[in-house]
């Protein structure tokens, strides 16, 4: 296991200081506020540990209220909304300088037989033939060096590698808005499956908007040309997978308006199962 990873399982192993009540500690982020995967998998963490270990999660819905301070720690407080005989609901609130920053409500399911129907998975690219992230930010010439170090270290505990030319990479001229990148921890993990699911959260939210951006053409805040943040995120947890297997993240942006972007995506393990759906909208403006 990588440091990097180590320390990313570190941050996301909360400290419980009441029934109920947890708190997390923050790290830098590529932009000056905690990163909002890093909150919504922090908050999924202190919804599981009041969930018995036989009901995994099948889904969260959840709203970024306040950017987060980087400097201050998190409590969670959780709410037991309901514990019933296949379904278990939680309510999370993450909390800092005394004012709400985050909304999460999480369910859990025991495992049941049923239908089984999935769409294929997409044409995709074998991840070991895609550049790794530094093999592939070190060639823009046309990146800070600070720009490329800050996105190096955000991800170093991930392996995440893009099919295409992420937004940052070529822009200026509208492409579809459609982006596709592998990821997988770099590191073994323990068989704990909320660990693999808080893992998938996280990452879920790097790159949810890169279609937005994409349908035109427009670089991100890598360099300067949209301001945005995160609004809300929802995942659906259709099967089991490890997050430290290769998963294919296909991501689209069907519309924006109004300051807004969606993003809607699917995750696939390499052997074609449909594991999660992920929608998330994201304010998307650019600078006058």
């Amino acid at each position: 296991m990588s440091q990097a990873l180590q320390e990313l399982l570190d941050l996301l192993d909360l400290e419980q200081i009441e029934e109920n009540i947890f708190r997390g500690r923050s790290r830098s982020a590529v932009v000056p506020r905690v990163f909002g995967g890093q909150v919504a998998a922090q908050a999924l963490v202190a919804a599981g540990r009041t969930v018995p270990e036989d009901r995994p999660a099948h889904s969260l819905h959840a709203y970024f209220l306040r950017p987060g301070d980087p400097g201050a720690p998190i409590v969670y407080t959780v709410d037991r909304i309901r514990d019933g005989r296949s379904f278990t609901t939680r309510r999370v609130v993450a909390v800092q300088h005394g004012k709400p920053i985050f909304h999460l409500s999480a369910s859990f399911q025991t495992y049941e037989e049923g239908l089984d129907h999935q769409d294929p998975m997409p044409a995709f690219t074998d991840p070991d033939t895609l550049p790794t992230s530094e093999q592939r930010l070190r060639g823009y010439a046309h990146l800070a060096p600070e720009v490329v170090d800050r996105f190096l270290e955000a991800r170093a505990a991930v392996d995440l590698r893009y099919v295409d030319e992420p937004p940052y990479g070529r822009f200026g001229e509208p492409r579809e808005p459609h982006s596709q990148v592998w990821f997988r921890t770099n590191g073994k993990l323990a068989d704990d499956p909320l660990l693999h699911v808080v893992l998938a959260t996280y990452v879920s939210d790097m790159t949810l908007l890169d279609s937005v951006l994409l349908a035109h053409g427009r670089g991100g805040w890598a360099v300067g040309d949209v301001v945005g943040a995160s609004l809300d995120h929802a995942m659906w947890f259709h099967r089991p997978f490890r997050a430290d297997e290769w998963l294919l993240y296909d991501q689209q942006s069907p519309t924006a308006h109004g300051g807004r972007g969606l993003g809607q995506a699917r995750i696939h393990t390499q052997d074609g199962r449909l594991a999660v759906t992920v929608i998330q909208e994201g304010v998307v403006r650019v600078p006058r």
